[in-house]
């Protein structure tokens, strides 16, 4: 944990695997953190909302000044699904690593799936799920997720 970070109650969950969790983030109450043998890295000023679950199987990177509203979940691996007649019981699971930019806002109850990239400056609406990559500087939502604009240009940040 990096200096200046602030954790809810119940914030972390110690499990095998690498939690890397940059200088004065914010974790609230209830967020749980499942590297499960995998990674997970967050950079430096992100706020987690209140019981936003990530697991880290295939790595999650959450780029430093990112916003996530409460009751996100972000997925890094998939369930492999057996040809029919042979049980998906114990078929284990495949990693992809998924990847959230800098400056992003994930709105509340949205989901993250696996192997998903989220560029720099992306804007996730609320209750989205999103199954594909989303550009930089792009706002999406729905179900499954699609783009509904760009982000314009303000001047220097």
């Amino acid at each position: 944990m990096g200096p200046g970070v602030s954790l809810g109650p119940d914030a972390v969950r110690p499990m095998r695997g690498a939690v890397e969790v940059g200088p004065s983030c914010e974790l609230n109450q209830g967020v749980e953190l499942y590297p499960a043998g995998g990674s997970i890295r967050i950079g430096r000023n992100v706020w987690l909302g209140p019981y936003t679950v990530v697991y880290g199987q295939g790595g999650v990177t959450i780029g430093e000044k990112t916003m996530v509203g409460m009751h996100v979940c972000i997925l890094s691996s998939d369930h492999k699904v057996p040809p029919r007649g042979v049980e998906m019981w114990g078929q284990g699971d495949a990693p992809l690593p998924t990847k959230i930019g800098r400056d992003v806002w994930i709105g509340a109850h949205s989901v993250i799936l696996p192997g998903v990239v989220i560029g720099k400056g992306a804007v996730i609406g609320a209750g989205a799920i999103v199954t594909r990559e989303v550009l930089p500087f792009t706002v999406v939502a729905g179900v499954p997720a699609k783009e509904l604009r760009k982000r314009q240009f303000q001047g220097p940040i």
